[in-house]
């Protein structure tokens, strides 16, 4: 009987090879969203400089999630592009993490692509460091011409009756809209890169210079801590803006701060816990780094709909800036814990202790 080729070749990717050295163990697993055509050598998406900087020439098909993956000649990093939105970036992860080719129960998750950034938070070309992940789907929602009166926006939390509703109701789907990644190793990835060089150009400061009212928003670039709102949906403006900054503040308690805007880690961490909760994983070995393209709203003077859809007017200024300081921001940690592995195997890389 003849197998469905995808059945078939699953089956195939799962048997032992004669001289098989057995699974890959990589110290780090590179996670970015997106590439624009090939993996190297053409315009670059998130994917292109990992691939040509890290010599990441090994190409492994992955037929059960977005993109294959590749590794460099020892196997000790691993890249991976999971596609766009909360979905694909889930089906991909758990794909990964189930193929019985690799170990990744020691690694390390580094989840490395660009974002839009709150001109309250940073400025374009910064790069953020997560904290918290927080989902922005999970909601109840109300039609913006329907909003009854009094209430700030539409949004209301799964469980509540109103927006930002008090007590928080209890999550009704197991902790699925706050992820709060292990501060230790957030703070650790913080202070060894806070340093970092980030490229800048006349024309992205002259699209800082807009933001009259928003002092970090002009900024040059620069490394911080910040929180993601993460949405398969690609929404923008001032006042969406201020929906996010609330809701994050209210799914942490107060403890997070809005920062940047993207689309799918809340779905990468899903499958994480996921897969951490079945010891394929360590889910306090994740971090998300996302660096800033745009800002998730107009400046003055100009609509939510020109900031969003107006590209001859050079919104999209710091997407290579942005790519460029990904890499270098995210290499520092990949590096230091290739380097250090001896030491960071079993225990992960924890911050300065709170002075």
């Amino acid at each position: 009987m003849r197998l469905p080729v995808a059945v078939g070749l699953a089956s195939l990717l799962a048997l032992p090879c004669h001289g098989d050295p057995g699974p890959i163990h990589p110290r780090v697993v590179v996670v970015t969203m997106f590439e624009v055509g090939a993996d190297s050598s053409d315009v670059p998406g998130e994917f292109q400089y990992w691939v040509q900087r890290e010599h990441l020439d090994r190409l492994l098909p992955l037929p059960a999630a977005y993109h294959g993956v590749r590794t460099n000649a020892d196997g000790t990093v691993l890249g991976i592009v999971v596609g766009q939105g909360t979905s694909n970036a889930a089906a991909s992860i758990m794909a990964l993490g189930c193929d019985s080719r690799f170990d990744l129960s020691k690694s390390y998750w580094l989840v490395a692509g660009i974002a839009g950034i709150s001109p309250s938070a940073g400025s374009i070309g910064s790069a953020a460091w997560a904290e918290y992940v927080v989902d922005g789907e999970l909601a109840y929602e109300i039609d913006a011409r329907e909003i009854p009166p009094g209430w700030p926006d539409g949004h209301v939390p799964l469980g509540a009756d109103r927006p930002f509703q008090q007590p928080r109701p209890r999550d009704e789907f197991g902790s699925t809209v706050v992820y709060h990644l292990d501060p230790g190793l957030v703070d650790w990835a913080y202070t060894l890169t806070k340093d970092t060089p980030l490229p800048d150009n006349e024309k992205m400061k002259a699209r800082r210079d807009a933001y009259v009212y928003h002092p970090a928003a002009r900024r040059p670039p620069f490394v911080l801590k910040g929180d993601n709102l993460s949405s398969s949906t690609y929404w923008h403006g001032e006042r969406m803006d201020a929906w996010a900054t609330a809701w994050v503040k209210y799914h942490t308690g107060g403890r997070g701060s809005f920062a940047t805007t993207a689309m799918e880690d809340s779905g990468t961490l899903r499958s994480l816990t996921y897969l951490s909760r079945a010891g394929r994983v360590d889910i306090r070995r994740v971090l998300v780094l996302r660096t800033a393209s745009n800002y998730d709203m107009q400046w003055p003077g100009a609509t939510a709909a020109q900031s969003m859809t107006g590209h001859d007017l050079g919104i999209y200024t710091a997407y290579i800036p942005s790519l460029e300081a990904a890499y270098r921001v995210g290499s520092r940690v990949v590096h230091a814990l290739v380097a250090g592995w001896g030491q960071f195997e079993n225990d992960p890389p924890q911050g300065p202790a709170p002075r």
